[in-house]
């Protein structure tokens, strides 16, 4: 994978920031329990995640443990992509 762990986190921030305006969003912020993240914008965001990054989301997949914060996304994105 050639984009950085980093780069990966700026797509995502960014891309939630465009939809929830949270300046003070924390990577390891928990996007459920905060209330900030709902199951409709969940949906959106593992759409982003597999056009953007070019991975399948399959249904084992579908832990809040992969997509509760930056962090977790970026940690899954990465994960979708061999070394």
């Amino acid at each position: 994978m050639e984009e950085t762990i980093s780069s990966i986190k700026t797509r995502i921030r960014e891309y939630i920031l465009e939809a929830i305006n949270i300046p003070d969003l924390g990577d390891d912020e928990d996007l459920f329990v905060s209330g900030i993240v709902n199951s409709l914008f969940a949906v959106q965001l593992i759409s982003f995640l597999e056009n953007s990054f070019k991975i399948e989301v399959n249904s084992e997949d579908l832990e809040i443990e992969n997509f509760k914060s930056i962090d977790a996304a970026a940690a899954f994105v990465v994960g979708k992509h061999p070394r």
